[in-house]
C-alpha cells in the first residue's frame, strides 16, 4: 500500500473518530507530499448536499398536502359536508370546465378548417385535378347521389312555383248538315278556393274568338271545387272552312254578387288542331289567363242594385259604381255616364241616365231611378243598363253594356231572378260589360 493510500485512511479515520490532526501533519511533512485540505474541504461539501435537497422536496410537497387538507377540511367545516363530498365536488367542477374548454377548442379548429377549405376551392385548377387521377378525383368532386341529396333544396327554392287552377272535361261535335258546333261543358275537378271558407262557386262562360259575337254561360254551382256541369250550346251558322279559323274558349269564373267575378282560369282549342268529323271528348288543364280578368275584362265592370215592388208595380234601380273601363278618350280617360232603358218588344218603352263623370274610369255614382212596371208585364220586359262616354263634339260612344230580364242568361238572368225571389229588398250585383255590337239576342 502506497503512502498517498496510508494518509487518506488516517483521514477519513481522523475525521470520523475526532482525533487530533497533528499526525496527519507530521506524516505529510516527513514524507513531502502536499497537504490534503482540499480534498477533505470537498468530501465535506459534497457528501451533504443530496440529504438536503432530498429533505427540501418532501418538505415543500408535504406542506402543499397539509395546506389542500387545511382548505378541503375548512370548506367541509363551512358547508357541512363530508371531506370526500367536497373533493368530488370539485373533481365534478373542474371536469365541467375541461369539458367546456375542450369544445371551444374544436369548435375553433372545426371554422378554421372549413376556411382553409374554401380558400383551398377558390385556388384548384381543374386541370391538375384531371391529372391527379381518379382516386384524388372521387375525394374533390362528391358522387352523383350527394349531388342530387344537395341539390334538392336549391332547386325547388329556385324554381317558380305552378299554380294549379284545375281541369275541365268537355265534348265536341260538329253537324255538317246544319254548320252547327255542339258544345257541352261537362264537369270541372281540382278548382283552386277562392272564397273565404276554402270553397268556390264556379262557373264557365263558353265563346269564340276573334268575334266572341255568340256566349254562353252555364249555371253557377255553389260552393265546391269540383262542380258538375252537363250542360250543351249550340253555334249556328259556322261553317266548315271558317270553323278551322275559330278558337273555342272555355273561361271558369269564381261568382261573387258584391265584386267583381274572379276568372280561375281559361281552356283554349283551336278547332283547326283536332278533327271535327268525329266527336271530341277530352280533360284539358286550366291556362292562367293573360292581363288581369282576360279578354272578358276589355270593357270594364257595374254595380247596380235590383228592387221590385209588386203590390206597388214599382222597378228601382241604383247605379252604384264602376271599375276599370275602357280608355275613350285621347288621352287616357273616359267621361262615362250611364243609361237605363225599359225595353219590351225591341221598343224602347222608358229611358234615363245618371249624371256625367269627367277624366275618370273608375267613376261612382250612388243614383237612384224608379220605373213603373205593372207584376203582369214585368216578365216581357228587358233592362238594358249600357255605359257611354260623353263626348262634347259628335256622338258619344257606348262602352259597353249589360242586359237583364226574362230572355237574358247567365249572371244577367240570375241577378232578374233573385230580384223577383226577393219582392221589397234590393239586390246588388257587379256585371261585366258586353260589347253592345255584339250583344244582340238571337
Amino acid at each position: 500500500m502506497s503512502h498517498a493510500s496510508i494518509l487518506r485512511l488516517m483521514k477519513r479515520e481522523a475525521a470520523i473518530e475526532g482525533a487530533p490532526p497533528a499526525p496527519v501533519l507530521a506524516l505529510s511533512n516527513a514524507t513531502n507530499i502536499p497537504p490534503a485540505t482540499n480534498t477533505t474541504v470537498k468530501l465535506e461539501g459534497t457528501t451533504p448536499e443530496p440529504a438536503t435537497s432530498t429533505s427540501s422536496e418532501g418538505t415543500t410537497s408535504q406542506a402543499v398536502v397539509d395546506k389542500t387538507k387545511e382548505v378541503i377540511d375548512a370548506l367541509a367545516d363551512k358547508t357541512g359536508m363530508q371531506p370526500w363530498m367536497v373533493i368530488s365536488i370539485a373533481i365534478a367542477i373542474c371536469a365541467v370546465i375541461l369539458g367546456i374548454c375542450f369544445c371551444c377548442i374544436r369548435r375553433c379548429f372545426r371554422k378554421r378548417r372549413a376556411k382553409d377549405g374554401k380558400k383551398g376551392m377558390k385556388g384548384v385548377d381543374l386541370k391538375s385535378v384531371q391529372l391527379l387521377g381518379s382516386s384524388y378525383k372521387e375525394k374533390v368532386q362528391p358522387d352523383m347521389d350527394e349531388l342530387t341529396e344537395n341539390a334538392e333544396e336549391p332547386d325547388e327554392a329556385e324554381k317558380p312555383e305552378v299554380q294549379k287552377l284545375g281541369k275541365l272535361q268537355y265534348k265536341l261535335e260538329y253537324d255538317f248538315n246544319q254548320n252547327s258546333l255542339s258544345v257541352t261543358v261537362i264537369q270541372a275537378e281540382e278548382l283552386p278556393a277562392l272564397d273565404m271558407g276554402g270553397t268556390s262557386d264556379p262557373y264557365v262562360k263558353v265563346y269564340l274568338l276573334p268575334d266572341k259575337k255568340k256566349k254562353f254561360e252555364t249555371k253557377v254551382h255553389r260552393k265546391t271545387l269540383s262542380p258538375v256541369f252537363n250542360e250543351t250550346f249550340v253555334f249556328k251558322n259556322i261553317p266548315y272552312a271558317d270553323a278551322m279559323n275559330k278558337t273555342l274558349v272555355f273561361a271558369i269564373f269564381d261568382f261573387d254578387r258584391f265584386s267583381k267575378h274572379d276568372q280561375i282560369g281559361e281552356v283554349k282549342v283551336p278547332l283547326c288542331q283536332i278533327d271535327l268529323a268525329q266527336t271530341i271528348e277530352e280533360w284539358r288543364e286550366l291556362q292562367s289567363v293573360e292581363g288581369e280578368g282576360g279578354q272578358e275584362n276589355k270593357l270594364g265592370d257595374i254595380c247596380f242594385s235590383l228592387r221590385y215592388v209588386p203590390t206597388a208595380g214599382k222597378l228601382t234601380v241604383v247605379i252604384l259604381e264602376a271599375k276599370n273601363l275602357k280608355k275613350m278618350d285621347v288621352g287616357g280617360l273616359s267621361d262615362p255616364y250611364v243609361k237605363i232603358a225599359l225595353v219590351q218588344n225591341g221598343k224602347r218603352l222608358k229611358k234615363k241616365k245618371t249624371s256625367i263623370k269627367k277624366c275618370t274610369l273608375n267613376p261612382y255614382y250612388n243614383e237612384s231611378f224608379t220605373f213603373e212596371v205593372p207584376f203582369e208585364q214585368i216578365q216581357k220586359v228587358n233592362l238594358v243598363v249600357t255605359v257611354v262616354d260623353y263626348d262634347r263634339i259628335g256622338t258619344s260612344e257606348p262602352i259597353g253594356k249589360v242586359v237583364l230580364g226574362y230572355n237574358a242568361s247567365g249572371t244577367e238572368l240570375r241577378h232578374w231572378s233573385d230580384m223577383l225571389a226577393s219582392p221589397r229588398r234590393p239586390i246588388a250585383q257587379w256585371h261585366t260589360l258586353k260589347d253592345p255590337e255584339d250583344e244582340k239576342k238571337d
